[in-house]
Order: C-alpha cells, then structure tokens, then sequence
C-alpha cells in the first residue's frame, strides 16, 4: 500500500523534494559522482520525457538506468542497438503456436523489449532509421502497432538512449526529427581523480548493496499529473519563449550571434520542455514557484540538441553550449 500524496501544494512540494534525495541517495550508493546528470534524468522521468545520453563507454551508463529503476520499483529492458537489428526486435513478434485443446495452430504475438518502464536503448545511432523510428511511437504516443494491432505501454515510460561519441564510422545519426522528441540531452564526462578513486576502490572489493525502492508506479503518475498543476509566472514563460524564438536565424530580433552562427534553431517542444522541467526542478527543491534560475538551469540539455551551428561557427570553434550561454546572458 503506498502513502498518498498530500494534496496542499506546499505539502505535496515537500514530499516531492524529499523523494528526489531519497532517490538519489540510493542512486549514490552504486554510482559515484555525476550529481547533474542524475538530477536531469530524474527530472526528465517525472516530466514525462525521454533522455540521450552522450558518454563514452565504461562510464556506467547501464548501471546508472538500472538503479534507477530498481529505486522507483520499476521494470527494466535494454536493448543493444546493432546494424542489423530490426523493428520487430524491439516491438515484438508473431509466433506460431499449437491450441493443445484443439490442435489448431495460431498467431500469438510476443512482447519486444519496449514493453518495460524504463527502457535504455543502447547505442541506439549504430543502428538504421527504420528501426530508430520504432522507438518513436512507444515515445510518443505511448503505443505499439504491430502486426496491424495496437498494443498499450504500461505507464510509467521512459526511453534513455546512449550515444557513443567516438568511433562514429558506420553509425546512422538520429534525424533532427528524432532528436527532437527527446526532452534533454545530456553529456556525461569523465569522473574527476578522487571519484575515479572511489570507484575502482568500489568495484575492486567485495561489496553488497542493497538498494531500497522509494516510490511505487501510482505515485510516480500521480508526481507526474501533479507537476502541470505548478502555475508558470507571466514572465517566466515570456522570457522562457523568448530564449528559445531568439535562437531561430530568421527571426527579425533574433540576435547577430544567431543569424551568423546558427542555420536552425529550436522550435516550440524545447519551450514545452523547458517550462515542464523547469516546474519539476522546482518541486524537487521543495517550491511550488518556478523561477528563471529552473529555466536558466535546465536550457543546455534542453537546447544543445535541437540548433545547430553552420560552418562559422565551426571555424571560430564554438559549439551550441557557447552559444547557449550566451543567450542566457543577453537574457
């Protein structure tokens, strides 16, 4: 039986923030540093969005998903992303079976690896666009089609999927189409001496741990419902449409490093994210009110992976994250 959510927004806000610790508490236990990455990934899953998470390998990416959904209480698949890998692998199915009463043979369609909580499609640009998209649906829409049939995804969904930044020969980029349904992209660096330490300390050494589970699927909904409920203030939301208009080069005020530096900019789902994740960062800290700080935190993974810079920005070396920083500013 789970405790139910206190219904006053300043109570519902505490008992929110002091989950969030709880949680990564438990994260902590197996995963060593990576603070901000673990902050977003969480404040992704409440959002109802989905992650990329950019990092080379052996920096416990699996490890982290896994943890998480052992915390939350929710089930868990991976899928290695491989060139030959095919829809019907992450979807599912149709098998012949013998009816043992009648005889008969009949169609059963078997469950893919999409039907879980918590999905990490692994290195999921090493495998063509067909089977990228069959992720699509399950992202949007909550749905599978399959063999002409529509099957439900159980509730809570959260797709993350890692992105190796190097060895990108033979890889298939997502299209900006693609990468535009994920609500953050994240970047995980390497782990500084003393938590690298830490880390072959852990893994070198016997060692059991138990990870505790925090919250149950209802209340997990339940979170999610209650973050749309958060009121965004006027000027919030102004300054927050306003950021991300000024990063499109053919609007007549955005500014001159746009129009020199940028051929694409965001469009209206990075404001939809940013206003949604902006309101969960809040709650997690234990504030119904969302402030510019929430927006002003939360636009790099929001942002980097929806503009994209042109050849002059390529020449003066500067990347979607200066730029980012500096709208920020002039914000």
């Amino acid at each position: 039986m789970t405790s139910p959510i206190p219904e006053a927004p300043e109570k519902a806000a505490a008992f929110f923030s002091e989950s969030f610790l709880q949680i990564k508490n438990e994260i902590a236990k197996t995963v060593v540093g990576q603070k901000n990455v673990v902050d977003q990934l969480l404040i992704s899953l409440f959002s109802r969005g989905h992650c990329v998470l950019v990092g080379v390998p052996g920096l416990a990416k699996t490890l982290l998903i896994q943890t998480l959904a052992k915390t939350l209480n929710l089930s868990f698949s991976r899928i290695q992303f491989t060139p030959d890998l095919m829809p019907g692998d992450i979807t599912g199915t149709e098998v012949i079976e013998d009816d043992k009463e009648t005889g008969k043979k009949a169609f059963k369609f078997i469950k893919g690896p999409i039907f879980a909580n918590i999905v990490l499609a692994d290195e999921i640009n090493r495998t063509p666009p067909k089977t990228q998209a069959a992720l699509l649906e399950g992202m949007q829409e909550y749905n599978v089609t399959a063999s002409g049939q529509t099957f439900k995804l159980d509730r809570p969904f959260f797709v993350l999927a890692t992105q190796n930044p190097i060895e990108q020969e033979g890889t298939y980029p997502l299209p900006e189409a693609q990468l535009d349904r994920f609500m953050f992209n994240i970047w995980l660096d390497y782990p500084d001496l003393e938590e690298e330490k830490q880390i072959v300390s852990q893994t070198t050494s016997p060692r059991k741990v138990q990870i505790n589970s925090i919250l149950e699927k209802e209340q997990i909904m339940e979170i999610q419902e209650m973050i749309r409920e958060v009121p965004l203030p006027d000027h919030v939301l102004h300054k927050t449409v306003k950021l991300v208009s000024e990063t499109r080069p053919n609007n007549p005020e955005a500014p001159e490093i746009v129009k020199k530096y940028l051929s694409w900019g965001a469009g209206p789902r990075a404001s939809q994210y940013l206003a949604l994740g902006a309101k969960t960062r809040a709650l997690s800290q234990g504030r119904y009110n969302v402030e510019m700080e929430d927006i002003n935190a939360l636009a790099v993974p929001v942002l980097r992976h929806r503009i994209v810079t042109n050849y002059a920005a390529e020449a003066e070396g500067l990347t979607t994250v200066d730029i980012i920083h500096k709208l920020l500013k002039r914000l």
